[in-house]
């Protein structure tokens, strides 16, 4: 983390003006599936803790500089609503029990989702016209307890601990809404903003699988023929389809936000065909690299079930990510919804 952070990886969102180096959404996903290729835990939680130059945008001046004063600072905690913020004069009292905190062990600041309520009621969202208001909470991570829960099947290194408290008072500066930027540009103009450069983490993780097998290929024949796996056309036909659905895939997400980012850039709405392309684009990422670590399990065959074989552990971390919320089916019926002049539900579309 201390090498990472010297390089500048968690500074990649941060603006210019405070010091970082304000990449767009498709080069921070670039460098997050660099890091993936090399360990798809450790691209976690940069793509995470990448998120303190992003949620800086959200808040003021002065509530920026105080929780983020230097531009390596990392981010993490669970952002959906699960917590509960009681209104009181310059504040609010959080309490809740928040899952999935990624780089909670290393982090500078802690985010956690509430629900606001006054005298003890939901109070309506006056920004969106919800009946309920989201909003998130940032604080540091000593003022949560933190409870060594994460013994997963993959990611097992994100160190993606549960985390607690009671009664926390946040000042009213320090907690903010997706649905109401402090800075302009297209780092903070959509709900989607901390989403954009998740799937360079499976683009990652299905490159470094595909590169491990077609490495292993010159030395290896197959168990039963003995024919060289080179000249193997069902050795031939599974790694040139991975490559193509990756290749696919990998086109879908840069070309998607790329579109996006020009006409944020632009002052434009995004539009909602370009914005369910990006979903749409990141749903297919995840569940790409699934496809591709499969299959190339399966062609390896039995010597994959050892720990000792880096195709245990990929299987393993991509399943475990296939279970993040942009990697369910409800993708697909949140953009279908939307293609078909349906209004989301999703607080990020």
């Amino acid at each position: 983390m201390a090498l990472l952070r010297e390089l500048g990886v968690f500074a990649a969102a941060v603006p210019r003006s405070r010091g970082g180096a304000e990449m767009t959404s498709a080069e921070q996903t670039r460098l997050i599936e660099t890091i993936a290729t090399a360990d798809a835990s450790i691209g976690w939680c940069v793509m995470i803790g990448m998120d303190s130059g992003i949620y800086s945008g959200f808040l003021t001046e002065a509530a920026a500089g105080a929780l983020y004063p230097r531009p390596d600072l990392i981010t993490a905690g669970w952002i959906h609503p699960q917590g509960r913020a009681e209104r009181v004069p310059g504040g609010y009292r959080i309490s809740g029990d928040w899952r999935f905190g990624s780089g909670i062990t290393h982090c500078d600041v802690l985010a956690a989702g509430c629900v606001v309520h006054r005298d003890g009621e939901p109070e309506p969202d006056p920004l969106t016209g919800d009946p309920v208001q989201w909003r998130v909470a940032l604080a540091g991570p000593s003022a949560y307890d933190v409870h060594d829960t994460w013994f997963t099947t993959g990611l097992a290194g994100s160190g993606s601990r549960d985390y607690s408290v009671r009664d926390l008072f946040v000042p009213e500066e320090h907690v903010f809404s997706f649905h109401a930027p402090h800075r302009a540009g297209p780092l903070h103009a959509a709900p989607d903003a901390i989403l954009r450069k998740m799937s360079g983490v499976p683009l990652g993780l299905a490159r470094a699988a595909l590169d491990h097998v077609r490495g292993l290929a010159p030395g290896r024949r197959d168990r039963e023929t003995g024919a060289p796996w080179a000249e193997d056309p069902r050795v031939q036909a599974t790694l040139a389809e991975a490559e193509m659905r990756l290749s696919a895939a990998r086109a879908a997400v840069y070309t998607s936000l790329d579109e996006q980012w020009t006409r944020l850039s632009l002052g434009e709405d995004a539009g909602t065909d370009a914005r369910v392309a990006t979903a749409l684009a990141r749903y297919h990422a995840f569940r790409t690299a699934r496809w591709i670590v499969s299959a190339l399990y399966d062609l390896v065959g039995g010597s994959s079930v050892y720990r000792r074989s880096p195709l245990d552990r990929w299987l393993r971390d991509v399943n475990t990510m296939c279970q993040h919320a942009v990697a369910q089916d409800s993708v697909l019926r949140t953009t279908g919804e939307v293609l078909l002049g349906g209004t989301s539900r999703s607080p990020f579309f």
